[in-house]
């Protein structure tokens, strides 16, 4: 501990954000390159040591938090990469995506704004670049046993640098042209610039893990191919299946899924298009789903230009400060927060409602209606209570020319052709693929990690079960493993 006094002398300050204006014109991260390194030896001074420190047990990867924080404070930047490293693969991935259920846990917030621990993790990520601290590692010996993977997206990257580090030979499934999974074509550049996974890419690559674009289980490869191919298969193709909105005017032209729009707007940031056929540009846009995703939308929708946009929430608003009896400390609170995209469309005026607001709380999507054509034009919205029951007579009409559902994903898809249909699995009735305690499905030999076994998740828990999964691996191979296994897969976050 640095400075007893560190929480008591700094308050705390976060990493800044670019000006609106300035930030919306282009696709750049939204925060000010570098910020971060001038205050956050100030701002890791505030971290109290505790003895009893929750946010270990709040972050599933149980990330050395006190100890990187008291080694960013005495700016000793390469022993705090070698703790941050310890325990997670890429700090660089949950230093700007994770939304730091660490902090909720932090002791200091029970009376005070806590540590900026997510911003202290994105600091060391950029140190650990900047002065070459993350060299390839590759395994002194080779064990002579394959692992297959299928998926590159933070699970399976996880799992596959784990695995080419204990010594097997590792190669990625991947059906996309690129690597990378969500965070290739689901997480806009705004929010976390391709390069920061290319880096990583290239790591794994010079440590001896293969990988197989443009090739999908199932289609590319059959499943009796790739299991004979390989001593043990992981399952890590992410939660894919979307949420549907059974609601009249659904089939109307215009009304389509987040997943269908973001691809193609990262896809034009890849240079791959010109223009997305999906453009929000001159359109009156509506996004329903509250959540991070339609987030993103909202960020690629006011930098594509378009005419307006509203984010439609079924939840009340929430609160601004934690509520004790609902959300106790430790556990992470629903407060109202506001991420740049929200900043922007605010600032900018990009709501329709009267006074411009770009989200709307406690709307419930009654249907689409459209024009001789099919094209839609209006979403009509219900407003509902705090149980979500219907207000009779609180209804309001949006204009749209383009709708987005960003309503969350079921779990991995299981359709016939499937990589989950082909290998066999045995599918959970909510959609995942089951699993035992250590990940092991059904079928011998054949793993599943991140959110195709435990359903819709953050990138934090996705690295966590790619760990734990590559130990798992790694025992199932050579009879024991001193790989780490962070969490179980039935393991869950912090509740009250």
């Amino acid at each position: 501990m640095a400075d007893p006094k560190g929480f008591l002398r700094h308050p705390r300050r976060e990493w800044p954000r670019r000006p609106v204006g300035e930030r919306v014109k282009d696709w750049d991260e939204a925060y000010v390159p570098g910020a971060p390194l001038p205050l956050i030896e100030e701002q890791a001074d505030r971290c109290m040591d505790c003895g009893v420190p929750f946010c270990h047990e709040a972050c599933p990867l149980g990330n050395l938090i006190p100890e990187w924080n008291d080694l960013v404070s005495r700016a000793d930047w390469r022993a705090a990469a070698e703790r941050l490293h310890a325990t997670n693969n890429f700090p660089e991935f949950t230093g700007r995506l994770c939304p730091a259920p660490c902090e909720a846990g932090c002791v200091l917030a029970i009376n005070q704004p806590a540590v900026t621990i997510k911003n202290v993790e994105a600091a060391i990520s950029d140190r650990i670049w900047a002065d070459g601290l993350a060299p390839p590692v590759p395994p002194e010996r080779l064990t002579g046993k394959s692992v297959g993977i299928v998926g590159s997206g933070p699970a399976g990257l996880a799992a596959a640098q784990q695995l080419t580090r204990a010594g097997h030979t590792v190669v990625v499934y991947e059906r996309d042209d690129r690597a990378g999974g969500l965070l290739r074509y689901g997480i806009p550049a705004f929010k976390m610039a391709k390069h920061h996974l290319e880096r990583r890419l290239a790591q794994l690559r010079a440590e001896g893990t293969r990988f197989r674009t443009s090739t999908e289980v199932g289609r590319d490869i059959g499943a009796a191919a790739l299991r004979s191919r390989h001593d043990a298969v992981v399952l890590a193709v992410g939660a894919t299946a979307w949420r549907e909105l059974p609601v009249p005017g659904r089939e109307l032209v215009g009304v389509t899924q987040a997943m269908e729009y973001l691809p193609r707007a990262n896809r034009v940031c890849e240079g791959d298009l010109d223009v997305s056929p999906l453009s929000a540009a001159g359109r009156h846009v509506v996004i329903v789903g509250g959540g991070d995703t339609g987030a993103d939308c909202l960020g690629t929708a006011v930098r594509e230009g378009a005419a307006s946009v509203t984010q439609v929430d079924i939840r009340a608003l929430p609160p601004t400060e934690r509520d004790e009896t609902a959300d106790p400390w430790p556990t992470y609170p629903t407060v109202h927060r506001v991420s740049p995209a929200h900043e922007e469309a605010e600032a900018l005026g990009f709501g329709q409602n009267p006074d411009a607001d770009a989200r709307l709380f406690a709307a419930s999507t009654l249907r689409f209606s459209g024009d001789a054509a099919g094209r839609v034009q209006a979403v009509h919205l219900g407003t509902v209570d705090a149980r979500r029951r219907p207000v009779p007579g609180a209804e309001r009409v949006l204009r749209a020319d383009l709708v987005l559902l960003a309503l969350g994903f079921r779990g991995p898809q299981v359709t016939v052709g499937s990589a989950v249909s082909e290998l066999g699995v045995t599918v959970a009735p909510d959609g995942t693929v089951a699993r035992d305690g250590g990940y092991a499905t059904n079928v011998p030999g054949v793993y599943v990690a991140g959110d195709a076994g435990r359903g819709q998740s953050l990138v934090v828990w996705a690295i966590a079960e790619g760990r734990a999964a590559a130990a798992a691996v790694d025992r199932h191979l050579m009879g024991t493993t001193s790989l780490p296994s962070p969490v179980t897969a039935h393991d869950g976050p912090l509740r009250p």
